[in-house]
């Protein structure tokens, strides 16, 4: 048996497992290419991409179990499909976002990746469904030093014919040159007579058509299942960032060559490999910001993503209802479940945290799940392990988050827009996958059975009615504290900077520092947030660090209002109150909290903190007209 020098393992096993990577790369590559595609002609961040790879392994099975219809039959019918339904998307959808931000584009093909994924879980579960290989591919060949299962290597060179023809089409023909010129100068393109909506639709139903076919190609590698999309899409975007958001070839090159890498992690150190791809990103981002092949990041092509949540600010109305609902929140105990009123506060204040830097400094971040759950986690281990009482605990837990906000906001801050979006989602998954393999966090099973402990050895916090009141207390400490935050003169310099960032440079105030200090302060917001629900719930789980906590967090503050500290309060409320009391509906919850960020984004984009300024606005103006005195007209003759 051949032995690798330096590794000591055996060549054929080290083959193997760059053969696994190569698959995977080619799964990378390609579902890669489909969302390069996407942003770098329509600057969408096509969220909905990893659903859609999904539809496209179901479109296979269906026609396969319905119609007969095989594997070679549902290569071209399934993406077709599926792409035919990426037309309708954009038509419905997407083409009333165009003139706004590149932002409610990802928010609502968020949402829509929630409606689809969602309805798939209610009717299939979890588990997958088998799809066979084609008899024209089955068996292998032995290369002397390995076997290579035919499959696998048709899914190897048909993704690099794919990927490397996408490419030469869009960057080498005068299609790709008029496809590229459209979205550039869309006016001077149909001064020559071309429909530019239609074509970007056809970009649009392309790109949905290429992750179909992936998910065509995979379904007899790894089954067909409704989360199949879900497992794939985190690592699918870092490779984006990796390779040069916008690039398609830096997709490509970098969706193979990552698939190579994470191959070669499994054989030297298996427990990294499925964090080296992050791992790479940030040492990528610490060298080369836009990625390897990366272009300059375009500008918002209409109205800002935070426009209308800055200027909600504050109004007369907000002080009276904020009294009431203190009061409220006072009596609330006794005549609702304590624990589900604590939970909706920990959920209000990890809001409140995302809404201090989306709100206020106009950073939209989908890693905040990290510090949610870096705090959750530490706060429950060390109550639990090392019996501390619960102020040290919670202190820190808060205090490991704020440390993860400056290191990842060191990295995040450097970009902007979909951009840092993009690179705090990715980094966020570090933490994510630490806490599924580390043994102190407990795995899959998390960490159960949480002591809530004797506050300063006094409080009992196992009676329901103390941990709530504590709970209160620490949130509203903090509601006080973000609206100083905001109120102050640093407060006035983030929004300023949300505004106009070059103007607020070239008036000498350091924007970078601030936005840091702004990114910290929202860590360990979040990070007290998780620390108080692992004590509240007693656990501390993967579902606190997942990408979609960030997605709940976002939802809720979209219910309440982005820019308002009151929006989370009643953010939390509603979407705490859907898990809980509809938890029965099962996979249904999942999709009315994706049909709740479409209509946020379609409808109602103020949330309801906004409907209630325009409802006390309205009745301003009507007892003004009702207060103004009556004109009198002069007599005839005077």
């Amino acid at each position: 048996m051949i032995t690798v020098p330096l590794l000591g393992i055996p060549l054929q096993v080290l083959l193997g497992q760059l053969l696994l990577g190569l698959i995977n790369g080619s799964f990378y590559a390609l579902l890669s290419l489909g969302v390069a595609i996407i942003f770098g002609l329509l600057n969408i961040v096509n969220f909905a991409h990893g659903a859609q790879y999904m539809l496209g392994a179901f479109a296979a099975y269906f026609l396969l179990k319905l119609t007969g219809i095989g594997y070679w039959g549902a290569l071209i019918l399934a993406p077709l499909i599926v792409g035919a339904l990426g037309l309708v998307i954009e038509q419905l959808f997407l083409k009333r976002l165009y003139k706004l931000d590149h932002l409610y584009g990802m928010v609502l093909t968020l949402g829509l990746a929630m409606v689809i994924e969602g309805v798939f879980r209610h009717f299939f579960g979890a588990a997958g469904l088998p799809y066979g290989i084609p008899s024209a591919l089955q068996g292998g060949q032995n290369l002397g030093f390995m076997y290579l299962p035919n499959y696998r290597g048709w899914v190897i060179v048909a993704s690099l014919i794919i990927c490397f023809g996408t490419w030469y089409l869009i960057e080498r023909t005068p299609l790709g040159a008029t496809l590229r010129a459209a979205t550039e100068n869309r006016v001077l393109v149909e001064a020559f007579g071309l429909n530019v909506p239609r074509m970007v639709m056809l970009t649009y139903g392309s790109g949905v058509a290429l992750a179909a076919l992936a998910g065509v190609m995979a379904a007899p590698i790894y089954q067909v299942s409704p989360l199949m999309g879900t497992n794939v899409i985190v690592v699918v975007f870092a490779v984006v960032v990796i390779g040069g958001m916008g690039s398609i070839l830096g997709a490509i090159l970098s969706g193979f060559t990552l698939g190579l890498v994470e191959g070669l992690t499994k054989v030297i150190y298996p427990e990294a490999a499925s964090t080296v791809v992050f791992v790479i990103m940030a040492v990528v981002l610490l060298t080369r910001p836009a990625g390897f092949l990366g272009r300059n990041q375009a500008a918002p092509t209409g109205n800002s993503f935070l426009a209308d949540a800055v200027s909600l600010g504050a109004r007369r109305w907000t002080k009276p209802v904020e009294i009431a609902l203190l009061a409220f929140a006072c009596v609330a105990p006794f005549f609702i479940y304590p624990l589900f009123l604590s939970k909706v506060l920990c959920f209000a204040l990890f809001g409140a945290a995302f809404a201090l830097l989306a709100g206020h400094v106009g950073l939209l971040s989908f890693g905040h799940a990290a510090y949610f759950g870096a705090g959750a986690y530490v706060t429950a281990y060390t109550a639990k392990a090392w019996a501390l009482p619960p102020e040290l605990a919670i202190l820190l837990g808060t205090g490991v988050a704020a440390l993860f906000g400056l290191l990842f906001g060191w990295l995040a801050i450097r970009r902007s827009g979909i951009y840092f979006a993009m690179v705090t989602l990715a980094l966020s998954q570090l933490i994510f996958f630490v806490a599924l393999q580390a043994k102190w966090t407990g795995g899959e099973d998390g960490i159960q059975a949480v002591p809530r402990g004797r506050l300063f050895g006094l409080v009992d916090l196992e009676q329901p009615l103390a941990i709530y009141f504590f709970t209160l207390v620490v949130f509203v400490a903090c509601f006080l504290l973000i609206r100083r935050i905001t109120s102050s003169p640093f407060g006035q310099v983030l929004k300023a900077t949300a505004q106009n960032e070059a103007r607020v440079i070239s008036l000498g105030y350091k924007v970078q520092r601030a936005k840091l200090l702004a990114f910290v302060l929202s860590a360990a917001l979040a990070g007290l947030a998780g620390s108080m629900k692992a004590l509240v719930v007693k656990l501390a789980s993967l579902a606190d660090v997942h990408w979609s906590m960030s997605g709940e967090v976002l939802l809720i503050s979209l219910i309440g209002g982005l820019g308002s500290l009151l929006g989370p309060i009643f953010g939390s409320f509603v979407l705490i109150g859907i898990g809980d009391y509809l938890a029965a509906a099962g996979a249904w919850v999942t999709v009315l909290q994706g049909l709740i960020f479409v209509f946020s984004v379609l409808l109602f984009r103020r949330g309801l903190v906004g409907g209630l300024d325009d409802l006390f606005g309205w009745f301003a103006r009507r007892r003004g007209k009702a207060a103004a005195p009556l004109a009198i007209r002069p007599a005839a003759g005077e």
